[in-house]
């Protein structure tokens, strides 16, 4: 027992040191979590043996439940909502068209059954959220037009329809054909997200109107409810994916006085099921088997990447007249990963079996996909001109915080003012402020308590930052050509009685807006609310 603790202790450690590795040479770091897992395996050197595929489901559903949980959670539906439509899209019929045309094509040019070509396109249908984030953080890759936030919520909602497509597949494999499968589709999205709604408010009402949940407990209750909501959606035939993951969304965008514990707690949980996950895929592995599935994934790979993806993209984004350079993207964004080769694994698990292992088919296609894609994806969006350096791609996630506690306040001190001729120490600043300088004509000067203050002064304050509380919120709004608010003044908008614009950046400028001032396209808006 001491012995395999040291070793799980060993395999983390190694996992972490693997994080760091892997922004020096722009690979994704769960490509590295993989080779170590190759490493630990049966013709790896320490040659563990390891080829319990219904063991390996079991843990890996679970960790999966939390990685969607927790993309759920994360994702800031105010920043999202203005390309819902398009990532649902994406999510779900996206998702069936990318299916179907790996299948037609693996079809034709490996000769696989149709029902096992189904199988390759179900289990690769959906993209992989956490090497998606991964990237976007990592490079704090903005893009143009909304297109993180796409990405966002397209790779964090879409594993739900491959599931299905993957169990439809299994079913239809092992038992000739599958019945009622209109019926089962319905009831799986319609049981799974009602579960997903019913307990998210049940959990935001139990930890906002009733003191049942001690102080210091919120992570274990989570934890408790999404596994309670995972559990229900399985045994009412839901899909359990699509609960957590609505779960998730629900939850995290509710006014909960316990977010930012239960942001920095899942994070750690889901980075530990990500490194669980893809250490285990590399520990399946039989490297010396690689070479007779080498071509069939390569030509998958390229199906995917270069015909089945892009068809699914441009067919659904160019209707809202989305750029083709955005369509290019959005299409190579598209990285396979740990959520296939886990409906790879119940397949398997299922009795599923091909000419050639499934899994080892799906984790070369992710390898390549994550290897490829993944380290290109910067140079690819730079070469389409779609980076944005104005903003922050940060700013899209729940556990977005400011870098700085303080801010920075101007005073101008007029003639006739109670602080002229007056020394610093002898002025009551407010509260928790402090005088840095004095801009005088154009000379700065640093404050001391002997600096005398004059008329036309400008003092420049340290204060403390406002901390709103849960139910007051600043949200920055970019303005584009179409929105609702450009070329009209502040007097001419209904905002809400309460809603107030309180800053507009425009450029290098910052503006105090009254009603008389116009909001001008590129124009960054920044709202109060309640």
């Amino acid at each position: 027992m001491t012995i395999t603790l040291l070793l799980v202790a060993i395999v983390i450690l190694l996992c972490v040191m693997a994080e760091k590795f892997s922004g020096k040479f722009g690979m994704p770091a769960l490509i590295l979590f993989m080779f170590i897992g190759m490493l630990f395996g049966s013709d790896g050197i320490f040659k563990i043996p390891f080829d319990d595929y219904k063991q390996a489901e079991n843990i890996c559903s679970i960790a999966l439940l939390f990685i969607m949980f927790y993309g759920g959670f994360n994702l800031k539906w105010k920043a999202a909502k203005s390309v819902a439509v398009k990532s649902i899209l994406l999510s779900t019929i996206g998702v069936a068209v990318t299916a179907f045309v790996t299948a037609l094509l693996v079809r034709l040019e490996l000769g696989y059954t149709w029902i096992e070509s189904f199988l390759v396109g179900a289990v690769l249908g959906s993209t992989d959220a956490a090497s998606v984030f991964a990237i976007l953080r990592l490079k704090k890759l903005n893009l143009k037009d909304g297109t993180a936030s796409l990405l966002e919520m397209e790779s964090g909602s879409n594993d739900p329809m491959a599931y299905m497509l993957t169990f439809i597949a299994i079913q239809i494999i092992s038992a000739g054909k599958a019945e009622n499968i209109l019926l089962q589709i319905i009831l799986q999205l319609v049981f799974g997200a009602a579960i997903g709604v019913a307990l998210a408010v049940a959990t935001v009402w139990l930890l906002l109107k009733t003191r049942l949940i001690s102080e210091g407990l919120d992570t274990i209750f989570m934890v408790a409810m999404a596994l309670i909501c995972y559990g229900l959606s399985q045994l009412s035939g839901g899909n359990a994916y699509l609960s957590v993951y609505i779960m998730g969304i629900v939850i995290g965008n509710s006014p909960i006085k316990c977010k930012s514990t239960l942001i920095a707690f899942f994070d750690g949980v889901t980075t530990l099921a990500q490194i669980l996950i893809f250490f285990l895929l590399g520990l399946l592995t039989f490297p010396h088997q690689m070479p007779e599935v080498f071509i069939s994934a390569i030509i998958i790979t390229v199906i995917l990447t270069l015909i089945a993806r892009p068809a699914a993209v441009f067919l659904l984004l160019k209707p809202f007249r989305c750029s083709s350079k955005q369509c290019l993207l959005v299409s190579w964004a598209g990285l396979r990963g740990a959520s296939s080769s886990v409906f790879a694994i119940m397949a398997v698990a299922a009795g599923v079996v091909m000419p050639h292992n499934l899994f080892h088919i799906v984790f070369m296609v992710s390898l390549f996909s994550a290897a490829i894609q993944g380290t290109l994806l910067p140079r690819v969006a730079a070469r389409l001109d779609m980076i944005d350096d104005s903003a922050d791609v940060r700013k899209t996630f729940n556990d977005y915080q400011e870098d700085s506690s303080i801010t920075l306040m101007r005073m101008f001190i007029p003639k006739g003012h109670n602080y002229e001729n007056r020394l610093v120490r002898e002025v009551s600043f407010p509260t928790g402020s402090l005088a840095l300088m004095i801009k005088r004509n154009h000379e700065t000067i640093i404050t001391k308590g002997d600096t005398r203050i004059l008329a036309n002064d400008t003092i420049i304050l340290s204060v403390p930052a406002y901390e709103p509380s849960d139910n007051e919120q600043l949200t920055e709004t970019r303005i584009d050509g179409d929105h609702n608010w450009c070329n009209h003044s502040i007097a001419e908008l209904s905002l809400a009685p309460d809603e107030l614009i309180a800053m507009i950046m425009r450029g290098d400028e910052t503006l105090i807006p009254d009603g008389k001032t116009v909001i001008l396209e590129n124009d960054i808006v920044v709202t109060y609310h309640e």
